[in-house]
């Protein structure tokens, strides 16, 4: 990529419940932003990029979103890679605007996790959930032990987690859950499927978030000072089901990052910042681990030691991630970044150069990685 296309826009809804709302309302309200952000008008979209909706997949979802949009676009499609769809649209878009295909794509995303239906969360996994694995938690609790027992990890390092993202998304006026969290309260709560505590877990969120990508040429003539260069993206899939795997703790994410840091020709520790995908605890701790940030099995104790906020060692989901801002997957994630390399994040990261996010998707199914660089 190296800095050819940009993100011009950014939109987002507020995130938390959104009852009596279609996801496909969201989507429209959060583009809305998006395109008044890149300052161009909504005719000038020709490319629709759509991540499925978990709650409740629709076919031709691409077009039924430019419908709603009044739009009729060069390129219209919906993609489902789980929670790394956003990153592996955005690649996808970018590639049909260096192309020439396209000179202004939107990518968006919109859902009613928390009000609409919550099946794909909770349904059976094969002949084993009569032994318990009836739902997404189940098997990242597998994961989550696996970790504990290979690495002699404690506690507190996922909590170290816990407490940074929600320390962000306290300060965040669109976050869906704005309540500071102690490592006491952490260590004091409930196990949901143990060793697996209900503040390692993600949020379930209604919401829509969306971005719009243009050629740094065209962003240039336009005088789009705020524009934020897509230097990198990276992608890999697991594809096999948690208990197939030969080693729990085995993710394509490494491979995602070297692909991603090898485009942007940078070096890990010019990074400075990470919207890592939160959906678990543990999530964040492997793939900082699988990102070469740290040695394996050491994130936790050096987050725990050095911290994870705008002034720790590495500041992490600066608008609180999905264990504070929104469960919904992963196009959050870039939204702050980008406005982190503009200057304008909620909790601003002090002159910030590269901006490092993940999405993942399924129980570790899936990988993308992004990096960005700073505005202007």
């Amino acid at each position: 990529m190296q800095g050819k296309v940009v993100i011009a826009g950014v939109g987002n809804t507020s995130y938390g419940k959104h009852p009596g709302r279609d996801k496909v309302d969201l989507i429209v309200e959060a583009a809305r932003e998006a395109i008044g952000d890149a300052d161009i008008t909504k005719d000038e979209i020709d490319g629709v990029f759509v991540k499925i909706a978990n709650a409740s997949p629709t076919v031709l979802y691409g077009q039924k979103v430019s419908e709603a949009l009044g739009l009729q676009p060069t390129i219209g499609c919906a993609l489902d890679q789980g929670g790394a769809a956003n990153v592996g649209l955005i690649t996808y878009a970018a590639l049909a605007i260096e192309a020439g295909i396209i000179r202004n794509a939107l990518i968006c995303y919109g859902d009613t996790a928390r009000t609409g239906s919550h099946t794909v969360y909770h349904r059976p996994r094969g002949d084993d959930a009569i032994m318990g694995w009836y739902s997404t938690a189940a098997g990242y609790a597998m994961i989550h032990q696996a970790y504990r027992q290979r690495y002699a990890t404690r506690d507190e390092y996922f909590g170290a987690v816990a407490v940074a993202a929600r320390d962000h998304g306290a300060r965040n006026p669109k976050a869906q859950l704005r309540k500071p969290l102690t490592m006491d309260a952490y260590l004091a709560g409930s196990y949901v499927v143990e060793p697996m505590r209900r503040d390692d877990i993600c949020l379930l969120s209604d919401g829509g978030a969306a971005i719009v990508l243009t050629s740094a040429g065209e962003a240039k003539r336009r005088g789009n000072a705020r524009a934020v260069p897509i230097l990198g993206c990276g992608q890999a899939q697991e594809s096999w089901e948690v208990h197939l795997r030969p080693d729990l703790l085995s993710t394509r994410a490494a491979k995602s990052a070297e692909m991603a840091f090898r485009q942007a020709g940078i070096r890990r520790d010019q990074i400075s910042f990470a919207q890592l995908y939160d959906c678990f605890t543990v999530t964040a701790l492997q793939t900082i681990e699988d990102y070469g940030l740290t040695p394996r099995g050491q994130a936790g104790a050096k987050a725990l030691a050095e911290g994870l906020g705008v002034d720790g060692w590495l500041p992490f989901n600066t608008s609180g991630g999905l264990l504070s801002e929104s469960g919904t997957p992963g196009l959050q994630l870039i939204i702050e970044a980008a406005r982190q390399l503009r200057g304008e994040a909620h909790v601003q990261v002090k002159s910030p150069r590269y901006g490092l996010v993940s999405n993942q998707g399924g129980s570790m199914h899936t990988h993308a990685t992004l990096i960005l660089g700073a505005a202007g």
